[in-house]
Formats: C-alpha cells, structure tokens, sequence
C-alpha cells in the first residue's frame, strides 16, 4: 500500500464523521430557509425566506464580499512581506517572529475591541494627532468598513506569513544559495525563486483568511456600520429575532453565505492544485 493510500485511510473516519456532520447541518439550515422546518406552523415549500429581505441579502452580500475580499489581499500582502523579512534575516527575525506569534494568540474580539479604542472619533489615534473629532474620518462605522478591515488583515497577516515560511523551509534557503552564486540580484531571486516557492501555501492560506473573513460575526458587530449589515451579522440578529417567523430568512441569509463560501472555495481549488504541480 502506498503512503498517499494507509493515509488516506488513517484520516478517513475524521473526514466521514466532518462530512457528516456538516452535512446535517446544512441540510437543517436549507430545509429551514425553504420552510420545510418551521418553529410554528405546517411545513409548506416556499422560497419566502429568500424573497422577503432580497434587498437586504444584496446589500448584506455586497458588504460582506467588499470586506473579506479587501482584508484578504492586504492580509496576503502583508503576510508574504513579512515572510520575506523572516526567511532573508533569518535567526535575526526573532523579534518578527514573535510579533506575529503574539498577534495569532490575541482573539479577535480583543483585537476588535482595541480597534475600536484606537480608531475611533474620540479614539487614541484622533487624541494623538489631534485632530478635532468633528473632523475625524468615520474609521468606525463609516460608509466603508476600514476598522473592520484592518483589524481582520492585522490578524490574519500573521497567520499567512507563518504559513508561508513553513512551506517553502530549507529548499527556498538552497535555492537562493543557488540562484545568488548564479549571479541572480536580490530582487531577482525574490521574484523567481521566494514567489513561485510561496505561491501554493500564499494562495491556500489566503483561502482560509477569505472564507474566515466571510463568516467572521464579533468584528463586523463591533466596527461594522448598522446598515446594511454583513451576512453574519444579518442572520445572527435575525435569528435571534422575537418573532420566531424570521427564522426561514435567518437561515437563507446563512445559505446565502454558505453558497458564497462554496463558490470561492471551488474558484481556487483548481488554482492550488495547478500550483501545486508546477511546484
């Protein structure tokens, strides 16, 4: 048997029990946004759920892809750079190191909160430059989510820069021996030999900042704007809702979410897989 077949079998009653789980799950959650799990009432098939906050569920989509997709390209920026610092410096980036150790073990809620104090109209940041409040850019809760932004890139730029140094380990330091001796410039032998070896682990970490930056709910609550809300936030709130009838619109806005989730998901599958083989 060969390693990639006792493997797959080592791993396949965890995935099975995944699967299953998350299955059920999202069966419950689409059942209940067509009306066939009512809290009250006969089940009727109807697509209700989806119809009646269609023009929130637009605006709630717009806000939730404009922000995931922004924090995860300023994650992957960051991240990458970073990175770079980490495997050029080598035992000198200690200190990097540990910064970006110490911003994985903060939680986001905690990150969020001292967001908020730093950036907001009477913040520390306005306080420090004083500049007048009334003058002061809407950082918090603005027509544009920056706060939220920032703080999920902050986080997840450390997660990317760890995983990409991880990745590309011993070979990248061989190769760029390599390429140096070659005569190859420093940015050369960033260009063609730290990219094409990042390239895999960048895009896969970047997947999972993206689909986390999707679903992430604490942030988006506390330095989102109130309206229109992120997908999240919409269905937690409608969830909760006394009126137990929005539960099927509670859960549409979830499948909404899910479905937009799945689709990133299998837009860059085939991209990683690719990069993996040329790798």
């Amino acid at each position: 048997m060969t390693d990639g077949g006792s493997g797959a079998r080592l791993v396949a009653p965890a995935v099975v029990l995944v699967v299953a789980v998350t299955g059920t799950a999202l069966g419950a959650v689409l059942a209940t946004s067509l009306g066939l799990l009512p809290l009250v009432g006969q089940p009727r098939l109807s697509a209700d759920g989806f119809t009646v906050v269609a023009g929130d569920l637009r605006g709630a989509a717009q806000e939730s892809l404009v922000t995931a997709t922004t924090a995860t390209v300023l994650a992957a920026i960051i991240g990458l750079t970073t990175a770079t610092v980490i495997v050029r410096a080598g035992g000198g980036a200690r200190l990097v190191i540990g910064c970006a150790v110490v911003a994985l073990t903060v939680p986001h809620l905690v990150g969020a909160a001292a967001t908020g104090l730093l950036l907001s109209d009477v913040g520390l940041a306005q306080r420090w430059t004083g500049i007048p409040a009334s003058s002061w850019p809407d950082l918090v809760g603005g027509r544009w989510p920056w706060a939220t932004v920032l703080e999920l890139a902050w986080k997840e730029s450390a997660f990317v820069a760890l995983v990409v140094v991880a990745a590309i380990g011993r070979p990248y330091a061989e190769l760029r021996e390599a390429a140096a001796v070659l005569g190859a410039t420093p940015r050369a032998q960033w260009r063609r030999v730290m990219v094409p070896l990042a390239a895999p682990a960048l895009t896969a970490s970047s997947l999972i900042v993206f689909l986390y930056s999707l679903g992430t709910y604490e942030v988006a609550r506390l330095l989102g704007r109130a309206y229109p809300e992120p997908l999240p936030v919409m269905a937690y709130r409608l969830f909760t809702n006394i009126d137990v009838t929005a539960r099927p619109q509670a859960a549409a806005t979830a499948v909404v979410a899910t479905a937009l989730a799945l689709t990133a998901t299998l837009i860059i599958l085939p991209v990683l897989h690719r990069l993996g083989a040329e790798r």
